[in-house]
């Protein structure tokens, strides 16, 4: 059980680094905060992103990435 927490915080890591390079490149955000909206674990386990755009303090974009792919929400 207690491999659980650090395999779950590994993946989010992995996908953290995915969400920044889709915000940079689709969302026209130089990636500066990011945050986890929300996580879900399971077979289809997935994790949303909000990364703050450092262009403008109030910009960001949302990011949801499933394993290691990731999207552009808005």
């Amino acid at each position: 059980m207690a491999a659980g927490p650090s395999l779950a915080a590994s993946n989010v890591s992995a996908a953290q680094a995915e969400a920044k390079e889709i915000a940079k490149s689709m969302g026209n955000c130089t990636p500066s905060k990011v945050e986890v909206l929300r996580y879900t674990v399971g077979r289809e386990g997935s994790t949303t992103f909000k990364i703050g755009c450092s262009e403008d303090k109030d910009a960001f974009v949302v990011v949801q990435c499933r394993s290691r792919i990731c999207a552009l929400a808005r």
